[in-house]
């Protein structure tokens, strides 16, 4: 009745990434996760590869061991911390050790690793002690595994007690591939031997086959050492008998099939060696109608070895010693008399264990080697509690040290949005004047690119190297600064949590805005590059136009002496007159746009008082889309893309703002109290274009004030017609006209 009648858990929730995150302060809160909604936790699955987190640490909480840490497996690590300490609170206070008195004796986990936790001490002679720690368990897992048994059921060949049964470990190492044990040592555990000695037993069947059937060993010992011979040239052989086939039935193939002269002429530059492979590409010898194949002389040079072993190994103890030829029904016949040796070869059971030769086979199989290899198994395995006993003390260690965090970065992000960095945070990168802390690893970043672009945030991907070869891909989000200087190309450096710098190079870019000011300026960034972009074009053109001219002009005075003057002359052509309609067309438009930028101004002076909000209402025209897609796209900006590119499951929109932001990105600035010097010897001498244009526009209202076009704007006596008087343009004109 006491415990329906219980209280539940009163969580408590602080604001970060525009999202309720729990808080995970004292172990009350960790006891009763199962009960948190899991639409209330940031994360439902994270990657154990690729994280700022101890392996060791993910491998014991992944128990599917599928590569992803998920829900109910940070809720049975949970329970199984429940049952080890006496309070949870003691996961939250930073430690590398676990005091004796925190571990629950009321549970039977609890008995067993307190238990096993003294005996560990006790074998480290320190008994006394009353915290087991993980420099404890790293020393006598270090002695553990300097044992010749340890307990993993793994024996390397020096845990044997003579040579003969070391060099059958080895040689079992060697057909089947090692097993790995505590100590890094190559060794054999049970299912490797049970699998090594069944293939031994076929294998020593399939050998007594040949041994009751003659027809396999035809040539008794020597049939093998044959039939290699004949494997080696077969495809050879079979070549050539068709291509003299082929010249019975068509004496035109005795032409078309041989070397024809431009094969031989292709030769003739190269330095050859009769192992050349444009010599073996060759018939093996001259093409001729139903002609038997000389085992003496006119042989191709790159194959005339393996003729000669052939002649020595199978035709002549199958033909006789003073053949000299081979005819086609002789090369039959000598692969009629291997086919079942070939066949039996072909059916090998195992070609591992080919490695080891037959009669090597032969003596494992008949000897007591599977018999004594078991029993070290059997013996190394006896101490298997002794090493899980050791496996479960570091397991609570690690727990004890890591369990929290994992939670903090997996139910809420508190260290993301908090001080400390995140366990998918692995380095930082300085580039282009600012750092940039939010750095994730990336394999494919074509793959990474095609979810993480979701994000609305502006990603550089870079491949990373050091001098020792090593490589790494990473992301970095760029939250503050300018961006008019990245580009594809530019190099950087990366740090990451180790201390190491690595050589950044940026591969791609995925842009997206930064901040609202950058995007008020894009507009006219983007004006004053097309205006370059422009006049380069124009000046190119008018530089390649310049240098076809100079060319045609040397070229002419090149060639002066031997062009008459009269055909000189007649190809000049007149210069071009100017057209008056082109010079009417160009007046009428300066006139058009000197109207319109006239009207343009009247309307702006006509604004009067209002003038400075009219500029403020062009600005807002010019730079107000841009910056209105900006802040759209600021208030999606998130981390959760990033994260599911790498393989987490965020399960909630963890924004990035711009406050959070420019946290994330640090760009470059002077230390408090540093003092500048100014003045800069080498600076560039700025043209006074500010002068220019002031002038510019004093000049236009004083050409406006004359044409009498600001006079409503203005007072009488300072009106055109009151200070110039007659003289005004408007007055002069005659009436009516």
């Amino acid at each position: 009745m006491g415990e329906k009648n219980q209280e539940p858990h009163r969580w408590k929730f602080f604001r970060a990434g525009d999202v309720d995150q729990v808080v995970l302060a004292q172990g009350a809160d960790l006891e009763n996760l199962s009960e948190l909604d899991q639409k209330l936790w940031m994360a439902l699955s994270c990657p154990t590869r690729g994280l700022e987190f101890d392996s060791r640490t993910l491998e014991c909480i992944d128990t599917d061991h599928d590569g992803h840490v998920r829900p109910p497996e940070i809720l049975a690590a949970v329970d199984w911390a429940k049952q080890v300490f006496r309070s949870l609170d003691d996961l939250f206070a930073e430690g590398n050790s676990v005091p004796l008195a925190s571990i629950k004796e009321e549970t039977q986990l609890g008995r067993d690793l307190l238990a096993a936790s003294r005996r560990l001490l006790a074998k480290l002679g320190r008994a006394e002690n009353s915290t087991v720690s993980a420099e404890d368990v790293a020393g006598a897992a270090e002695i553990l595994a300097a044992s010749r048994f340890n307990g993993d059921g793994i024996v390397p060949a020096d845990s044997a007690d003579d040579e003969p049964t070391r060099r059958a470990i080895a040689d079992i190492i060697t057909a089947m591939g090692p097993k790995l044990d505590r100590s890094g040592k190559p060794g054999v555990d049970q299912p490797t031997i049970d699998k090594f000695f069944e293939e031994a037993d076929a294998t020593v069947a399939w050998l007594a086959q040949a041994d009751r059937d003659p027809a396999i060993r035809r040539l008794g010992g020597a049939t093998s050492e044959a039939a290699e011979a004949v494997a080696a040239v077969r495809a050879k052989l079979d070549d050539y008998f068709a291509r003299c086939r082929l010249a019975a039935f068509d004496s035109r193939a005795v032409v078309a099939l041989a070397p024809g002269e431009s094969d031989l002429a292709a030769l003739s530059g190269k330095s050859l060696t009769n192992e050349a492979a444009e010599i073996a590409q060759l018939p093996l010898a001259a093409i001729g109608a139903e002609r038997p194949l000389s085992l003496q002389q006119g042989l191709n040079p790159a194959w005339a070895a393996k003729v000669a072993t052939l002649v020595s190994a199978a035709i002549r103890p199958m033909m006789g010693a003073d053949k000299t030829t081979l005819t086609e029904s002789d090369w039959t016949t000598i692969k009629q008399n291997l086919a079942s040796f070939f066949a039996w070869q072909a059916a090998r059971p195992s070609a591992a264990l080919a490695a080891l030769g037959d009669a090597r086979v032969r003596e494992l199989h008949t000897g007591t080697f599977r018999q004594d290899l078991s029993a070290l198994v059997v013996k190394d395995a006896a101490l298997e509690d002794q090493s899980s006993q050791i496996d479960l003390v570091e397991k609570m260690i690690l727990f004890r040290r890591d369990l929290v965090r994992l939670v903090r970065n997996f139910v809420n992000f508190s260290e993301f949005y908090g001080q400390r960095r995140a366990i998918f945070q692995v380095g930082t990168l300085y580039l282009d004047g600012r750092s940039c802390n939010l750095c994730l690893p990336v394999e494919d970043a074509s793959k990474h690119a095609a979810v993480a672009g979701l994000a609305r945030a502006f990603l550089v991907y870079c491949d990373c190297t050091r001098k020792a070869g090593e490589k790494r891909s990473i992301v970095a989000v760029v939250t503050g600064g300018s961006t008019d200087n990245l580009m594809v190309g530019r190099n950087g450096v990366f740090y990451d949590h180790k201390g190491s710098d690595w050589d950044a190079t940026v591969t791609r870019i995925i842009e997206n805005p930064i901040n609202i000011r950058q995007a008020a300026w894009a507009p006219y960034k983007r004006f004053v590059r097309m205006i370059e972009e422009q006049v380069a074009k124009r000046a190119s053109a008018a530089d390649e136009e310049a240098r076809q001219k100079t060319q045609a002009a040397a070229l002419q005075t090149a060639h002066a002496d031997k062009t008459k003057a009269g055909e000189t002359a007649a190809r000049t052509p007149e210069p071009k007159k100017i057209d008056v309609g082109t010079v009417a067309a160009i007046g009428v438009a300066v006139a058009g746009m000197a109207t319109f930028l006239s009207s343009i101004l009247a309307t702006f002076l006509g604004l009067g008082m209002w003038m400075p909000v009219g500029a403020l209402g062009l600005l807002l025209a010019i730079s107000g889309p841009s910056m209105l897609i900006a802040w759209l796209k600021l208030r999606q900006r998130n981390v959760g893309p990033i994260l599911d590119a790498n393989g987490w499951s965020v399960n909630a929109l963890a924004k990035i703002n711009i406050p959070f932001g420019s946290a994330l990105t640090k760009v470059a600035a002077l230390p408090r109290g540093a003092r500048r010097q100014l003045r800069d010897p080498f600076a560039q001498k700025r043209s006074p274009w500010w002068l220019y244009l002031t002038l510019l526009v004093l000049a236009a209202l004083a050409l406006l004030w004359w044409l009498g076009r600001l006079d409503r704007y203005l007072p009488g006596k300072f009106r055109s017609d009151a200070v110039f008087g007659r003289e005004v343009p408007a007055e002069t004109t005659p009436a009516g006209k």
